[in-house]
């Protein structure tokens, strides 16, 4: 098995992918309905309310996550913060080390998803991401 990407169905999909470029992805648009945005390690891909309909009306519904977090791994969580200012409009969490060592950040999209962006800082997580 390979997992290659995570899937968001949004009811505006240009205002999304555009926060995502905004905080540093770059978008491939396949349709007006559908962009993945994908980084060396994994996908982001957004698709309009309209393209789940297509697999089964009704089974994903739009800004009503509150379980799931993206994590991107950043070069320093705490210069990212500084950039994202009026972009992260609902920061829950300002970066903060946390015990496993990695300094984190959390904060939300647009549609409400949690983004967790975050730095490996002490020795082990440091060694955690450089495995080869």
């Amino acid at each position: 098995m390979d997992f290659v990407s995570t899937r968001i169905i949004t009811n505006d999909i240009k205002r999304l992918v555009q926060f995502y470029e905004d905080i540093g992805l770059t978008a491939t648009w396949y349709t007006a309905e559908f962009a993945e945005l994908s980084s060396p390690s994994c996908t982001l891909a957004i698709g309009s309310k309209r393209t789940m309909d297509m697999f089964g009306a009704g089974a994903a519904t739009p800004e009503s996550n509150r379980s799931l977090i993206m994590e991107f791994r950043v070069r320093d969580v705490d210069e990212e913060y500084k950039k994202l200012g009026k972009l992260a409009k609902d920061v829950v969490q300002q970066p903060t080390t946390q015990p496993w060592g990695n300094r984190s950040m959390l904060f939300r999209d647009p549609d409400g998803n949690l983004i967790n962006f975050f730095t490996p800082v002490t020795a082990e997580a440091i060694r955690k991401y450089t495995k080869e």
